[in-house]
C-alpha cells in the first residue's frame, strides 16, 4: 500500500510552500490559494468563475481552463515527481485524494482551540505555540475579496490569544516573552491599548523605563493621529510611573545637581491630570494664606477642528503661551485644564483672549472654534 503524500503551505503572511515563497502573478497566485483554503471540499467551476470572473466575460469557461492550467503548471514546477494533484470531474474540481494537505492556519486555529481547554503553565505552553505560528496576516500580499473574511478571522484569533497571554506572563514575571509578544501584537493592531501597557510594563521590570515612555509616546501619537483619542488613565499613570523611575538611580548628590541645572525652559509645565489635582491643592493650601487669586480655566476645541491637527496645535499654543511653570493637564482629546496663579477674572480674560488670538494668527487656515471656561480657585477651608 502506497504510503499517503502531504504537502504543507503556509497562508499566514507570505505564501509559502514547504518554506519556499511561491512567485507567479497575483491572480494565478489568488486562484491557487483558494484551491488549497478549500481543499477539504469539490469545487464548482461555476463557484470559481463567480469568485474569479464576477464580470462574465463571453468566455469565462475558457478563461477558468487557462486559469487552472496555469495552477496545475505552477505545481508541478513546484512538485515535478508528483502525480497530478488537482482533478478534473464532472463540474468541479478536487486535489487528488491520495496527497494530504497540511496548512498553517489549520495548525494555528488548533493550537489556540487547545489552549482554550487548559490551565496554568500548560495553557501558556499552548499559547506561545500558537502566537509562534502566526507569521503574519492571512495572505497579506493578497487584496482579492474572498480574503477578507478569513483574514478578520484569524487576525481575531491571535490578537485574543495574545491578550489572553499576556497577563499570564506577567504573572510568571516572564518579561522578555511578554515584550517580543506585545510587539509582534502591536504591529497588528497597535490600537489594542493592552499591547502598549504590557510592553510598557515589561520595560519597567527589566529596568527599561526610557524605553518604556518611549512607547506610550509613540502609542499616543498614533492614536491621536489615526483616532483622535488619547490613552486611558491607566497608561497614563504606567507612563508617569516610568517616568520617575528614570531618575530614581540618581545618588543624593546628583539629583541635587540635576534639579540645580536642569533649565526649566520658557515654557508651560505640561502634566498628568493627577499631578494638577496635586498642585491645585497646594495652591489651595497658600491661598489660604496669602488671600491671592488663581483662576481655573477650561479649554476645549469646537466645531470646526480637525482633530488630529489641531489638537496638537493647541497643546502647543498652550505650552508656550502661558508663563513659564503654569501648570497645564489633559482632560480628554481636545480639552485642557490650566491654573493661572496670582490672576483674577479680568487678567484671565486677557490671557484666554492672547491664546485665542494666537491660534487664529499661527494657524490662520484652522477652522477651529475654542470655547473656554473659567472659575476662581476657591480658599475656603
Amino acid at each position: 500500500m502506497n504510503e499517503r503524500k502531504s504537502l504543507h503551505f503556509e497562508l499566514l503572511g507570505s505564501f509559502s510552500c514547504e518554506g519556499a515563497v511561491l512567485k507567479s502573478g497575483r491572480k494565478v497566485l489568488s486562484f491557487l490559494q483558494y484551491l488549497i483554503v478549500h481543499h477539504e471540499r469539490n469545487i464548482s467551476a461555476a463557484e470559481l468563475i463567480e469568485e474569479f470572473w464576477p464580470e462574465r466575460s463571453d468566455t469565462p469557461a475558457n478563461a477558468l481552463r487557462r486559469m487552472l492550467l496555469r495552477a496545475r503548471n505552477l505545481l508541478r514546477e513546484l512538485y515535478p515527481y508528483q502525480e497530478e494533484l488537482l482533478l478534473t470531474l464532472p463540474g468541479c474540481y478536487a486535489w487528488n485524494p491520495e496527497v494530504s494537505l497540511e496548512l498553517d492556519i489549520k495548525q494555528f486555529e488548533d493550537a489556540c482551540l487547545e489552549a482554550g481547554r487548559k490551565k496554568g503553565t500548560e495553557q501558556v505552553e499552548s499559547l506561545l505555540r500558537a502566537v509562534s505560528l502566526y507569521k503574519g496576516d492571512f495572505l497579506s500580499a493578497n487584496d482579492s475579496r474572498w480574503v477578507a473574511g478569513p483574514r478578520q478571522y484569524y487576525r481575531t484569533l491571535y490578537l485574543d490569544a495574545c491578550k489572553t497571554l499576556l497577563p499570564l506572563l506577567e504573572q510568571e514575571e516572564r518579561w522578555i516573552e511578554m515584550m517580543l509578544i506585545g510587539e509582534q501584537a502591536y504591529e497588528i493592531d497597535f490600537s489594542v491599548e493592552d499591547f502598549t501597557f504590557c510592553q510598557m510594563q515589561a520595560l519597567i521590570a527589566l529596568n527599561q523605563p526610557e524605553q518604556a515612555v518611549e512607547k506610550y509616546e509613540n502609542f499616543r501619537n498614533r492614536m491621536l493621529e489615526e483616532f483622535q483619542i488619547e490613552p486611558s488613565d491607566r497608561v497614563e499613570k504606567l507612563c508617569s510611573l516610568a517616568a520617575g523611575l528614570r531618575k530614581q538611580d540618581l545618588g543624593i548628590s546628583e539629583i541635587f545637581e540635576l534639579l540645580s541645572e536642569e533649565d526649566p525652559g520658557k515654557r508651560a509645565f505640561f502634566c498628568s491630570f493627577e499631578m494638577f489635582q496635586n498642585i491645585v491643592s497646594l495652591e489651595r493650601r497658600h491661598l489660604l494664606r496669602s488671600k491671592g487669586n488663581a483662576m481655573l480655566i477650561i479649554v476645549r476645541l469646537g466645531q470646526g477642528a480637525v482633530p488630529a491637527a489641531d489638537v496638537r496645535r493647541l497643546e502647543r499654543i498652550l505650552l508656550e503661551g502661558l508663563r513659564a511653570g503654569d501648570p497645564v493637564a489633559r482632560l480628554e482629546t481636545g480639552s485642557y485644564i490650566f491654573l493661572l496663579t496670582g490672576a483674577d477674572a479680568e487678567n484671565a480674560q486677557m490671557v484666554v483672549s492672547r491664546l485665542d488670538r494666537a491660534f487664529h494668527k499661527i494657524y490662520r487656515r484652522s477652522q477651529a472654534h475654542m470655547t473656554y471656561h473659567m472659575e476662581a480657585l476657591s480658599f475656603e477651608d
